[in-house]
Order: structure tokens, then C-alpha cells, then sequence
């Protein structure tokens, strides 16, 4: 399966000529919150995390994927819950063409990465608050917002696919349910062009 991944990836940057790229995250819940005392799949406090923009917890895996400006799926992985973004981020293996931009949304403000990228030769570009340095001018984030979307989608989709409870008995087999709707979402994508 892994090479399958690996086979998208390839077509997905041979089809983006603009080399412009989002990454975002979204949560997969292995239980409700009620049940995660007697959860088995996974255990222990690293896979409780926060849904901000809900103001909720959850119990179970973060989904971190990069897309394409076409929304095609270039490179996914999990973390435990409770993981920052910014630690996220550095788990991306960034293999890109040389030139490329990634877009990104506030939680992912970290002016090292940053830099490392730009030496690299790719332009990362997340949001930032309004308290932080290296604000961009008005025109560039009007198109950070406008290329985020997509990457949101791509998100709503995956999740679209779920039932409403995904049943497995091992993490393992839980990560592996997961990585089969993303890739059926990546083909449902490349089919509906």
C-alpha cells in the first residue's frame, strides 16, 4: 500500500504545475469521550486532543495532509492527538520541487521551520496572528486564504467517507481503515476531474 501512496504522490506533483501546496490537520476520534476510559485501541493521555474551533476534546489520532491546489492528496501521516501542529509539521518529508509554495493555517507559526524551508528552496507560507512578526502584506493573505480552501475540502471529504464509527481492534488496523479513505477520497478526487 505503500507504494500505491507513494505512486499518487508522483502524479499528484507531476499535475500541480504551479508547485503550489496546503497542509492541515483533522482529527479522527476513536471513541466519544464518555468511553475513553475503557478505550483499548489506544491508551494513555498523548491522544487526547482539542478541536479549537468547536472548543471540544477527542480521543484518538491527528490527520495531517498535504494537497495540491487541485486538492489531490500528496503526503498524510498520524500523530496522537495531544500533538501540537508545529511538531506536526516537522514530521512532513517536504519532498518537493524546488520553488514551491505551502500554504498553512495560524497553528503552524514556526519562524525556524520557516527559515530551514526557505534555505531549501520552498516558500512556507502560514497565517499568523495578529501578534506575531513577519506579517504579509494584504494581497498575500487574501491568497493564503483562498488557497487554504482547498485543503478544507480535501479534509471534508475524508471525513465524509467515514461511517460513524470505524471499528477495528488494533491501532494498527484503525490507522490502517484511515488510510484507506483518504486514498479512496484521493480517487474519488483524480475521477471527478
Amino acid at each position: 500500500m505503500k507504494h500505491y501512496l507513494l505512486f499518487l504522490r508522483e502524479i499528484a506533483k507531476s499535475e500541480n504545475p504551479q508547485d503550489i501546496y496546503a497542509i492541515n490537520t483533522f482529527p479522527v476520534a476513536v471513541c466519544d469521550n464518555i468511553r475513553i476510559n475503557r478505550s483499548r485501541i489506544f491508551q494513555g493521555e498523548q491522544w487526547r486532543g482539542m478541536i479549537t474551533s468547536k472548543q471540544r476534546y477527542f480521543y484518538g489520532l491527528k490527520t495531517h495532509l498535504m494537497v495540491t491546489k487541485a486538492g489531490h492528496i500528496v503526503e498524510t501521516f498520524f500523530t496522537p492527538g495531544a500533538c501540537h501542529d508545529v511538531l506536526g509539521l516537522r514530521h512532513f518529508s517536504f519532498d518537493l520541487p524546488h520553488g514551491s509554495v505551502i500554504y498553512a493555517d495560524k497553528a503552524y507559526s514556526d519562524y525556524a521551520m520557516e527559515d530551514a524551508l526557505h534555505y531549501a528552496g520552498i516558500t512556507f507560507k502560514p497565517l499568523r496572528k495578529k501578534n506575531l512578526k513577519r506579517q504579509f502584506p494584504p494581497w498575500e493573505v487574501y491568497l493564503q486564504h483562498h488557497y487554504r480552501k482547498q485543503v478544507e475540502v480535501t479534509n471534508s471529504l475524508v471525513t465524509q467517507l467515514f461511517p460513524k464509527s470505524i471499528h477495528a481492534v488494533t491501532a494498527s488496523g484503525f490507522e490502517l481503515k484511515v488510510y484507506l479513505f483518504i486514498i479512496a477520497t484521493n480517487i474519488k478526487l483524480r475521477f471527478r476531474q
